[in-house]
């Protein structure tokens, strides 16, 4: 007699909860991709708001500099111009929005906020900065656009402040009844 596990059970979790290794598994597969994006943004921020040469309106690695080299070539000139009639602020604004959306994705807060943020930082930054990299798979703001969308999909539901608050909310409910 040989054995074989039937495909729709699993074995049990160790405290007897009855979930198996495929359900956490599908749990907590955006972990890892919530992790990376995470701490990829805060990187990113950080290092723009430390880098003397990126905050400035001209000269080598300035915001200013690259802005203007990508102007003729992006995909959204009019968002670049916009850019340009204050590279250091809309440079802040990137860096500052960029901790934000890393800070809120690595904790799990407002997750869904902040993987949109940070889709609409992909989505500026691809539309402009690495819009005309050849063949398209080079530029890497588009992979980081399309990691953001199961995070706007599917939020937190693990390891995050999102799911601490649903689940302190569903606890007050429950002792309300």
């Amino acid at each position: 007699m040989t054995h074989s596990m039937r495909s729709d059970t699993y074995p049990p979790y160790p405290d007897g909860g009855g979930r198996g290794w495929r359900d956490t598994a599908t749990r907590y597969a955006l972990l890892p991709l919530r992790i990376f994006l995470g701490v990829t943004f805060i990187y990113a921020g950080l290092d723009k708001l430390t880098d003397s040469a990126f905050m400035k309106d001209g000269g080598a690695g300035s915001i200013g500099d690259t802005m203007r080299a990508v102007r003729d070539s992006s995909a959204v000139p009019a968002l670049v111009d916009l850019a340009l009639k204050n590279p250091v602020g809309f440079g802040y604004a990137i860096a500052l929005g960029e901790l934000a959306v890393g800070i809120g994705a690595l904790v799990g807060l407002l997750t869904r906020l902040a993987a949109l943020g940070g889709a609409l930082i992909s989505l500026s930054l691809w539309l402009t900065v690495s819009w005309s990299a050849e063949p398209y798979y080079y530029g890497n703001d588009l992979p980081y656009l399309m990691g953001w969308i199961p995070l706007i999909l599917a939020g937190a539901s693990v390891l995050s402040l999102d799911a601490a608050w649903r689940r302190r909310r569903r606890e007050r409910a429950e002792g309300l009844t």
